[in-house]
């Protein structure tokens, strides 16, 4: 199958994830990798505003006692479209697969307004891409799903500049056709349905997504929050000091088998209000690992 650039026929280096255009493709828009970019760039930033403010009203709102406010927060979140013009991710993993955007909806508003609403008042959580540690079934694809069409505008904007960019995209037969796309609308903070211009393969729109926001896996994952940040608290938890003086502590592998210890997103969220009720915040301590792991990969 061919990439975006062997379909064009453009030559060189590309600042787009040149990925398969006929097809899905296993890599992931990532919301932690676009906030990570954004300080070097004004697309991530203005992306990393429309996150933040989705997730604030939102957020607000599940936090609210207001039947209005709350009413509006379940509806802002059960109006995901499946973004299918990045060609990224795997339909039968994202919306699709999962019973659609309002179902997935429905289980983040559920999270929010039971489980996690105590980490929201608290100030604990308070970024999209930290739901996935939580919230069974929000993986890769929906993570990917969710973030691509909330930051879809500024996609919007970088895809035309792409077209601007490479001639190649409009020559010929090839063609840019305006279509009518729902997007995220920082200063009302509402849903829009607005009119974007985006190149057509095969009679569908194609969205394209700089090289740096996008992974084989999502940073913020449950699996990597219980392999290094939460295990490792265990491990500080149940340290003791031998009588030669030095610090022991239990292996992973051991601590893994202790009964409220399994690895699962209920371990993930008891041991994380244990934490702080000892003022420790492992959401940010774990935000600064991946943040680190991420600023070492681009630095390399």
């Amino acid at each position: 199958m061919p990439t975006i650039t062997e379909h064009y026929g453009i030559a060189g280096h590309v600042d787009f994830l040149d990925i398969d255009v006929e097809s899905d493709n296993r890599i992931y828009v990532d919301p932690c990798a676009i906030r990570v970019v954004g300080s070097n760039s004004v697309h991530a930033a203005t992306a990393v505003d429309c996150l933040d403010t989705f997730f604030g009203t939102v957020a607000s709102c599940a936090m609210s006692a207001s039947a209005a406010d709350r009413a509006r927060g379940a509806g802002l979140l059960r109006q995901f479209a499946e973004p299918f013009e990045t060609r990224l991710g795997m339909a039968e993993s994202g919306f699709r697969g999962h019973g659609g955007a309002s179902d997935v909806g429905a289980w983040i508003w559920s999270a929010l307004t039971n489980d996690l609403n105590a980490l929201l008042n608290l100030g604990v959580l308070g970024r999209l891409e930290e739901l996935p540690l939580f919230i069974e079934g929000i993986g890769n694809d929906i993570t990917s799903d969710i973030t691509t069409r909330i930051v879809y505008s500024i996609l919007v904007e970088f895809t035309n500049e792409m077209v601007l960019a490479h001639p190649e995209f409009t020559a010929g037969s090839n063609r840019v056709e305006a279509v009518r796309r729902q997007v995220w609308d920082v200063d009302r903070r509402e849903w829009m349905i607005v009119t974007v211009n985006l190149p057509v393969v095969d009679d569908e729109p194609l969205l394209l997504v700089p090289t740096q926001w996008a992974r084989r896996s999502t940073l913020m994952s449950a699996g990597r929050y219980y392999e290094t940040t939460l295990l490792t608290y265990a491990q500080a938890e149940q340290a003791v000091y031998a009588s030669d003086g030095k610090l022991h502590t239990t292996p992973k592998r051991l601590l893994k088998r202790q009964p409220g210890l399994e690895r699962g997103r209920l371990t993930n969220l008891n041991v994380t209000y244990r934490a702080i009720a000892n003022s420790d915040n492992l959401l940010a301590m774990f935000t600064r690992f991946v943040t680190r792991q991420l600023g070492n990969e681009l630095a390399g």
